[in-house]
C-alpha cells in the first residue's frame, strides 16, 4: 500500500472510547451486570422499532435509513431480567456507583464536571435497545491527555447504558440478549487533535490506562470499544465503529486514509470521463434462461433482476480502494443494507455462471457501451428495487468524492459501510429520569497504573516485570486486598498472575475461582496452615469444587503444614541417610538433599523453613 504524508494530506482524527464499568447493578435498574449464556434464557419476546421525531420535529437520517429495513427484533430474557430492561417500566434514577466512577475518570482526564447532569435519549432503531433509544448523560467536558506527539484534548465524558448483545442474525431480523443491556458505559470523546495513525494508537492506550487505573472497569473481549473519526483535507469525516483491539487502530487509520485518497483519485478519473449514473432498468428477461445459480434461484422464487448503467465507469468499479476491497464492494455494502446478498457488475463478469452473451445483452438492455459499467441485483421484487437504488446512489457519490458516513471495522483493518452519519435530530431529553448534581469533591483521584508499578517495586520489593504485570492485570484490586490482609506481596503477585496462567494452561477451570478463594488460600499460607508451594494445588481443588472454603480444600487434599519439630525430624532423617555425602561435599550437598527433604515432607512444609533447617543440619556435620 502507498506510503502517505499525513501532514500533507491534512489528516485529522479523533477517538470515541466506550468502556463498560464494573458496578454491582445496571445504570437504570437494580439488575446485576454479569453476562449470561444464551442457553440460560427463560423466554423470548419480540419488538418492532420505528424512529421518532426530535423536539423540533426532525427525523435523524441514520435512524430513518435503518427503519427502511423491515426487521423483527427478538430478545432473550433471563431470571434477572426486569421490566425496565423490557421497556415495560420507567427507568430508575442514575446508579450512584456509576456516577462515582465517572467522576474519578473525569479527574484523571483533567475535565470540568458539569453542575447538573441531564439524561438524554439518543434514537437507536437497530434493535440494540428495547426502547428504540439509548439513554446518555453528559458528565464532564474540556480535558486533556499527553502523548509523545503532542497533547490531545478531551471533548466530553458521557455516562450511557450499554446496548443489548447481538446473538444471531435471522432471515427476518436479529436476536439480542438482554444480559448486557443497561450495563453502565462511559464514552470518552477526544477533540480532533490526532494527526497520525501512531498518535491515534498512543492516545487510545493512554486513555485505556487511565480507565483501568480506577480498578472499576470491566475487562475482557467486548468490554472496551474504540470508534475513530477520520478525515483528510479533500475528503470527508468518516466514523469507524467497533474497533476491538488497540493493535488495529493504526492500521485502520492508515487504511481509511488510503481509501479516501483512492476515492478522490477515482472521482478525478470519473470527472475526466464525464461519467454519470443512469436510470434503473428491469432486466429480468435478459436472464430468463441463465445458468447463474444466484440469479436463477432469485427468479425461481418470484424475484427479478434490476440493473443500473454506470456510464464511463468501466474498469473503475473493480478498482481497489482498500486491501481486497473495491468500489464495487462499496456499492455492494449499500445494497446489502436493503436485504440483497450483494451485486454483480460488469468489471467482474462474465463469472458466477453469467455468460459473455448475457453480459452483451445486459449492456444492450440498459444502453451501455464497452466504456461503461453495469451493476445488477437479483432478489425479490421489493429488495431488488431498494438495493439497486442504494447502489446507484453510492455510485452518484463516487462522482463527488468521499461521502460522510458511519463505517464498521473489519478484522483485517479495513472498513465497510454501515449507515449515514447521525445528526443532532437523534437526541432529545429523557423525561423519566431526574437530573443529578455531581460533586467531584466527594471522590478521590485514583492512583495511575504507572504510579502503581513504581510503588509496587519500592514498597513491596517486586521486580519491574512482575510489578507491571500485576498493576495492569485484571486481578490488581485482588492483589491489593491480599497484601492489605497480610499476604506476602511477592507470593500474592505470583499467585494472581503466574499461578493462574499455569492452572489455565493445565485446563483447570480458574473461572470458577472468586476473590474469597484466593484471599483464603493466601491467608492460610500467611498463618502457616499450609505451605506456599501448595497454593496451586489448593486453588485447583477450589476451582473444581467452588463450594469449598480454602481451609476445607487444604484438609480435603491433605495439604496442612507440618509443625516445626516434624519438619526438623524429617530433615535430620534425610541428612543422616546421606551422612557420607554431607561429610564429603559439605554445603555443596544442599541442592540434592533439599529436593529429597521436600519430597519426604510431601508438600506439608514451606520451602524457606526446610531450607533454613537443612542448612543448619549440614553445617553441624560438615
Amino acid at each position: 500500500m502507498t506510503e502517505h504524508d499525513y501532514e500533507d494530506l491534512g489528516l485529522v482524527a479523533g477517538l470515541e472510547i466506550h468502556q463498560q464499568l464494573d458496578t454491582e447493578t445496571k445504570l437504570f435498574c437494580n439488575c446485576p451486570t454479569e453476562l449470561r449464556e444464551p442457553e440460560e434464557a427463560e423466554r423470548e419476546f419480540t419488538r418492532f422499532l420505528h424512529p421518532t421525531k426530535s423536539e423540533l420535529g426532525e427525523l435523524d437520517e441514520a435512524a430513518l435509513e435503518e427503519s427502511r429495513v423491515d426487521r423483527e427484533f427478538e430478545y432473550l430474557a433471563y431470571d434477572t431480567t426486569c421490566l425496565v430492561e423490557e421497556d415495560d417500566e420507567p427507568p430508575h434514577r442514575l446508579d450512584a456507583e456509576a456516577q462515582e466512577v465517572v467522576l474519578e475518570i473525569a479527574q484523571l482526564l483533567d475535565m470540568d464536571v458539569v453542575d447538573q447532569a441531564h439524561v438524554m435519549r439518543k434514537i437507536v432503531v437497530d434493535g440494540s435497545n428495547t426502547s428504540g433509544f439509548q439513554r446518555s448523560t453528559l458528565m464532564a467536558s474540556d480535558g486533556e491527555i499527553s502523548t509523545s506527539r503532542g497533547a490531545v484534548g478531551i471533548e466530553d465524558l458521557m455516562l450511557e447504558e450499554e446496548s443489548a448483545q447481538r446473538v444471531e442474525e435471522r432471515d427476518d431480523g436479529v436476536l439480542y440478549s438482554l444480559d448486557r443491556l443497561g450495563i453502565p458505559l462511559v464514552e470518552i470523546g477526544t477533540k480532533p487533535d490526532i494527526r497520525s495513525p501512531e498518535q491515534a494508537r498512543e492516545a487510545a492506550e493512554t486513555i485505556g490506562m487511565l480507565l483501568r487505573s480506577t480498578g472499576k472497569v470491566k475487562r475482557g473481549l467486548g468490554t472496551i470499544r474504540q470508534d475513530v473519526n477520520i478525515s483528510i483535507a479533500e475528503g470527508a469525516r468518516v466514523e469507524v465503529k467497533g474497533v476491538q483491539s488497540l493493535d488495529d487502530i493504526d492500521d485502520l487509520v492508515e487504511n481509511e486514509v488510503h481509501r479516501q485518497v483512492r476515492l478522490l483519485e477515482l472521482r478525478d478519473e470519473l470527472r475526466e470521463r464525464d461519467a454519470e449514473v443512469g436510470d434503473v432498468v428491469d432486466v429480468t428477461d435478459t436472464f430468463a434462461d441463465t445458468d447463474s445459480g444466484v440469479i436463477a434461484s432469485a427468479l425461481e422464487s418470484g424475484g427479478k433482476v434490476t440493473a443500473v448503467p454506470l456510464f464511463g465507469f468501466d474498469g473503475l468499479v473493480g478498482a481497489e480502494i482498500q486491501p481486497d476491497r473495491r468500489l464495487g464492494t462499496e456499492l455492494s455494502d449499500h445494497a446489502k443494507r436493503h436485504g440483497a446478498g450483494g451485486i454483480f457488475h460488469t468489471d467482474e463478469l462474465p463469472a458466477y455462471g453469467v455468460t459473455d452473451e448475457e453480459v452483451a445483452a445486459l449492456r444492450e438492455a440498459v444502453g451501455a457501451s464497452e466504456q461503461d459499467a453495469v451493476a445488477i441485483v437479483a432478489a425479490d421484487p421489493e429488495t431488488a428495487d431498494l438495493a439497486i437504488e442504494a447502489a446507484a446512489e453510492r455510485a452518484e457519490t463516487a462522482l463527488e468524492g468521499v461521502p460522510e458516513e458511519t463505517r464498521g471495522a473489519n478484522e483485517d483493518g479495513t472498513t465497510r459501510y454501515l449507515r449515514p452519519l447521525p445528526g443532532a435530530a437523534r437526541m432529545y431529553p429523557e423525561t423519566d429520569v431526574p437530573p443529578v448534581d455531581p460533586d467531584p469533591a466527594e471522590v478521590e483521584t485514583p492512583e495511575l497504573l504507572t504510579e502503581k508499578v513504581e510503588r509496587y517495586q519500592n514498597e513491596y520489593g517486586l521486580d519491574a516485570g512482575l510489578a507491571e504485570q500485576v498493576a495492569y492485570g485484571e486481578r490488581m484490586p485482588l492483589f491489593e486486598r491480599a497484601v492489605e490482609s497480610g499476604a506476602d506481596a511477592t507470593l500474592a503477585a505470583q499467585t494472581v498472575e503466574s499461578t493462574v496462567t499455569e492452572l489455565r494452561r493445565d485446563d483447570v477451570p480458574v473461572e470458577n475461582l472468586d476473590d474469597d478463594h484466593f484471599l483464603g488460600t493466601l491467608e492460610l499460607v500467611a498463618e502457616g496452615e499450609t505451605a506456599k508451594g501448595n497454593v496451586g494445588e489448593v486453588l485447583t481443588a477450589l476451582a473444581e469444587n467452588p463450594d469449598l472454603t480454602a481451609a476445607e480444600a487444604v484438609e480435603q487434599e491433605g495439604l496442612g503444614s507440618a509443625a516445626e519439630d516434624e519438619v526438623r525430624g524429617a530433615v535430620v532423617e534425610v541428612v543422616e541417610r546421606n551422612e557420607g555425602q554431607v561429610e564429603e561435599q559439605g554445603m555443596q550437598a544442599f541442592s540434592g538433599l533439599m529436593g529429597e527433604a521436600m519430597g519426604a515432607l510431601g508438600g506439608k512444609a514451606d520451602g524457606d523453613l526446610v531450607s533454613e533447617i537443612l542448612r543448619e543440619e549440614i553445617r553441624k556435620r560438615a
